[in-house]
């Protein structure tokens, strides 16, 4: 007879109940139900195994040698769980924080305006370099700053209800630079690197090969649609992203005419492009009536002043600050177009602009803004990007029709460039600031706001620090008090670059630009008694060179507001211009305006 050995007793929770003669039938058979305990390896889910077998001794009771059949049957799968079960999770902050998360998600699913033409404005902030990294790097700093542990912090754009990722390349490169970058954002066309408005038919720095291949950018649509318009730039406004929405050149760096060969002759300056931007848009479609651009912020001065010291401004840092080499002076000629205008270049002025301005014209600094961890140093005083930000929606916000901003923080590009995490992250942190300020005094029921940067930054968040440990300083394992050493027995920092100039310790230096006076460094170098986190850090770089390079990877999108439901997966760059114009009928409206 077999043996009762298909259960152990671990797993056996009691006999369902002695049998007696009633059990019995006439040959003395008795069957036995046993509980099987949930966990078990017969049954994971616990279940019943019925014994059958014959009762020859009579006992009442079936013992192991008289069992000759056994039938396992399994529980199926628990489809919830008890509160009791659940408790362990329920009470747990991070799984409670997801569930809140979820309830907001469902909830901005449900509220998604899926038809077009519902935003009466549109805000693109775009963050000069501003990759992947760059973003989790300035999360942690603005946390720390904080007095929290930096990594569960949130920037304001990263509470947005929707984002996704856009592919960088320019049409000819595939690592990128701001200028093609810019054009696929502003006119819906990928085009070549270095390259500003024209499609990628162009051959860079060849003046006649751009005619006729000129792009029409949001901007432009939303003057022609009526509504107001505004641009923002913390680097001069003629530098690359701030000029890809109204200019258009086969070269990036002819931003005033000392700048373009004699063959550019027939071609203009995008300083000149700027100013004369109404009659230049006029021009090119007949019977358009547009008012200009109303709100201009940001620096490059020294592009719209003759070269000739008479012309210097207040807070010059040059002999002679303007460049311009044909004597026009094209702030008196913004001036003499729009006599109602305010053309403002320091704190004072800018401070002085009353919200119901009807044109704003501010170059604030001679090249670039300052960064903003060096902004106090500045000769004459300049807004912030935010401050700035504030200023333009409340002037723009007049125009009855909505309006269209581009805002630029151009300057974490150029903190990354000259290796310097400390300025990157800080202007990273001030374009949150100017995103909330814009999420703040909007309606979110007829406000796209989409935050995204042009490109990436060879700038990584490496070693194994443990958490809460200086986003800035050099790491320090989990369980640790000193900083881990590299196989070279020498400390190391959390974030660092690929290539660039390399170690500077230049302490209290707030100007990044400052590291550009030195030498690249090769090799590594002993950071035992050096702090890391002071401004004036520039960190170690593996391959030297003159200047660190942009990278070549998807960069992020962040976007509230109708028509923001189409940032969602990983899209061409040029997709954005194209969920801009889904939100505010730019293309439709602009049509409907030059078929009257």
């Amino acid at each position: 007879m077999n043996k009762l050995t298909v259960l152990s007793l671990a797993v056996m929770v009691a006999l369902a109940g002695c049998s007696s003669d009633d059990n019995k039938n006439e040959n003395n058979i008795i069957a036995v139900d046993n509980t099987i305990a949930v966990g078990s390896e017969q049954c994971i889910n616990g279940g019943v195994e019925t014994q059958v077998g014959a009762d020859t001794n009579n006992n009442d009771v079936l013992d192991s040698d008289e069992v000759n059949s056994t039938n396992l049957v399994c529980n199926a799968p628990a489809t919830s769980l008890t509160s009791e079960q659940l408790a362990s999770l329920t009470s747990n902050t991070w799984f409670s924080e997801a569930q809140t998360k979820l309830g907001a998600a469902q909830t901005a699913s449900s509220n998604i305006v899926t038809e077009s033409g519902k935003a009466k404005n549109v805000i693109l902030f775009v963050g000069d370099g501003m990759g992947i990294s760059t973003i989790t790097a300035a999360r942690i700093l603005a946390g720390q700053l904080e007095g929290e542990m930096g990594e569960d912090h949130q920037l304001s754009f990263e509470t947005m209800p929707f984002s996704g990722f856009v592919k960088t390349y320019n049409v000819d490169a595939q690592t990128p630079d701001s200028a093609g970058t810019m054009t696929a954002m502003a006119s819906g066309v990928k085009t070549d690197a270095g390259v500003i408005g024209i499609d990628e038919a162009v051959e860079r720095g060849n003046c006649a090969s751009g005619k006729g291949h000129e792009l029409v950018t949001s901007l432009e649509l939303a003057e022609i649609a009526g509504k107001a318009t505004g641009i923002i730039s913390t680097a001069r406004i003629t530098h690359a992203t701030p000029a890809a929405t109204y200019a258009k050149s086969a070269e990036r760096n002819w931003e005033d005419i000392s700048d373009m060969p004699e063959s550019a002759a027939t071609c203009e300056d995008i300083a000149s492009q700027l100013v004369n931007f109404e009659a230049n848009l006029e021009a090119r479609f007949s019977g358009v009536d547009v008012d200009g651009i109303d709100v201009v912020m940001g620096g490059g001065r020294r592009h719209f002043l003759p070269k000739d010291a008479a012309f210097n401004s207040a807070d010059a840092v040059s002999a002679v600050e303007g460049d311009r080499t044909d004597n026009r002076d094209l702030t008196a000629e913004w001036k003499t177009q729009y006599p109602n205008g305010t053309y403002v270049m320091d704190q004072t002025g800018f401070d002085a602009i009353s919200d119901d301005a009807t044109k704003v014209f501010g170059l604030f600094n001679e090249s670039h803004m300052q960064y903003e961890a060096d902004r106090a140093n500045d000769v004459a005083g300049e807004p912030s990007l935010s401050q700035m930000t504030e200023k333009a929606i409340n002037v723009l916000d007049n125009n009855e029709q909505g309006f269209f901003l581009t805002v630029e923080s151009g300057r974490i590009d150029h903190a990354h460039h000259a290796g310097n995490a400390y300025n990157a992250l800080n202007d990273t942190i001030e374009l949150a600031k100017a995103v909330k300020v814009a999420m703040e005094n909007t309606n979110p029921e007829e406000t796209l706001i989409v935050v995204t940067a042009d490109h990436s930054h060879v700038f990584t968040i490496a070693g194994y620090p443990k958490r809460g440990n200086p986003i800035l300083g050099k790491v320090v394992a989990v369980g640790a008090t000193e900083p881990s050493l590299a196989a070279d027995d020498m400390p190391y920092t959390t974030v660092g670059y690929t290539n660039g100039g390399g170690f500077r310790n230049l302490g209290s230096e707030t100007n990044a630009d400052a590291g550009y006076a030195f030498a690249p460094v090769t090799g590594r170098v002993d950071l035992t008694d050096v702090d890391t986190t002071t401004p004036g850090f520039h960190q170690e770089a593996l391959v030297p060179m003159g200047s660190e390079t942009h990278a070549g990877e998807d960069v992020g999108v962040y976007a509230m507001g109708p028509g923001a439901h189409l940032v969602t997966g990983t899209n061409e760059q040029s997709f954005l211009f194209h969920v801009m114009d889904f939100a505010a009928d730019f293309v439709k409206t602009a049509d409907e305006k030059l078929a009257q």
